[in-house]
């Protein structure tokens, strides 16, 4: 009886993700709503993405994704209009994979294209929910909740509502890490090597493939060709986008800063609005969750240092990483740090489940579930936040 209570909860769940999605169709074209393209970028658009129909979203810019669909309609980059139909072309060409992927499920055809890539996000967030079974199977009611803090987090949430590259490439790191588990540490860097094509900042969870201090030359052989074997194709495909598109503007030191000065200044910005504007009056109440919720998630896994777990070794690496994250990057509701430390967010629900804290910390570390549940819509529950 308890055992279907809880496949009933895990179906009620992805039953609320698909019906909340549901407002993002449009008959004619699909979902790519999702994608986020603003008619402030449209004069500048590729003229084959033009000419396919897709949503805009008028008096807007857009988001990140509508870059990322165009790659996908020219992933070879050969089309020499990529340079300013991108923001910065540099940048966003090195997060290729999606781009790839999309390309091959549209058969190359533009209009189909943006369909599949809006469609990317979705399949990969039900495929996510699936394997997260490996470390939250139905068979104990606390896998419940921190499953749903994996999947209703505003990270995750945020990369399905604008199309993004976070959620596919967390799904190829949840393969990665179950690969790890399961003994094929070759397979692991073949996955985490597909990861990095997606996301580079997802290379910071590569210690996953550290399982042992190796003892010998032939295991520290071993271990280098697995590290190059991860890293090599996104470092060739990085010198290959700037033959294409040589740096301009700012760097990616720009996302650097002194220890823990973008996230006090997240604080002070957020305690700030909450004064001005009240509770109700602003998102600030979000980002209040999402600094209480990456504090706990942080604190939790350097506290508990298992080096043992995959998981552990590839969220405990983010933990290093906030401090040093500018405020660029804390900035906006949530911030695009959300997105960042996607990874240690997964691994602090796996490992608190075993935790004899596990209710005050799994509630306070998925705070934002709630700002999840507003961005995506869902019905009924997003009015009450």
């Amino acid at each position: 009886m308890r055992r279907r209570a809880i496949l009933w909860a895990y179906a009620a769940t992805i039953a609320v993700f698909l019906a909340s999605l549901v407002q993002h169709y449009h008959r004619n074209t699909g979902f790519t709503a999702l994608i986020g393209f603003g008619d402030q970028f449209e004069k500048v658009r590729l003229p084959a993405v033009l000419d396919a129909p897709h949503f805009v979203h008028y008096q807007s810019s857009g988001y990140d994704g509508q870059f990322y669909a165009q790659l996908a309609v020219e992933p070879l980059l050969r089309n020499p209009r990529l340079a300013t139909a991108l923001d910065t072309a540099s940048y966003r060409a090195r997060r290729i994979l999606f781009s790839w992927t999309a390309y091959l499920l549209g058969l190359g055809r533009p209009a189909w294209v943006l369909k599949a890539y809006a469609l990317q996000n979705i399949i990969a967030w039900l495929l996510l929910a699936w394997v997260l079974l490996r470390w939250f199977p139905p068979s104990a009611p606390r896998n419940v909740v921190p499953w749903i803090g994996c999947l209703f987090g505003v990270g995750l949430i945020y990369s399905v509502r604008f199309a993004l590259t976070e959620g596919p490439g967390l799904l190829l790191l949840a393969l990665a890490v179950a690969a790890m588990e399961r003994g094929r540490p070759w397979l692991a860097s073949g996955l985490l090597a597909l990861v990095g094509l997606g996301r580079e900042t997802n290379l910071v969870a590569g210690g996953l493939v550290l399982d042992r201090v190796p003892k010998g030359w032939r295991p520290a052989a071993a271990l280098a060709a697995r590290g190059l074997v991860a890293v090599l194709p996104a470092v060739a495909w990085f010198l290959y986008v700037r033959s294409v598109f040589p740096p301009i503007g700012a760097s990616d030191a720009a996302n650097f800063a002194a220890p823990f000065s973008g996230y006090l200044s997240k604080w002070a910005f957020t305690i700030a609005q909450l004064q001005e504007s009240g509770w109700w009056g602003s998102w600030a109440r979000f980002n209040l969750t999402a600094l209480v919720s990456l504090m706990v998630q942080a604190g939790f896994l350097l506290a508990r240092r298992e080096w043992a777990s995959p998981w552990w070794r590839a969220g405990a690496a983010y933990c290093l990483l906030i401090p040093f994250l500018s405020y660029p990057v804390w900035e906006g509701d949530p911030g695009a740090v959300m997105r960042v430390v996607l990874p240690m967010s997964i691994a602090f629900n796996v490992l608190v489940v075993r935790s004899r804290w596990f209710w005050p910390l799994v509630v306070a570390g998925n705070l934002t579930v709630l700002h999840g549940i507003h961005m995506l819509k869902v019905p009924w529950l997003a009015a009450l936040l």
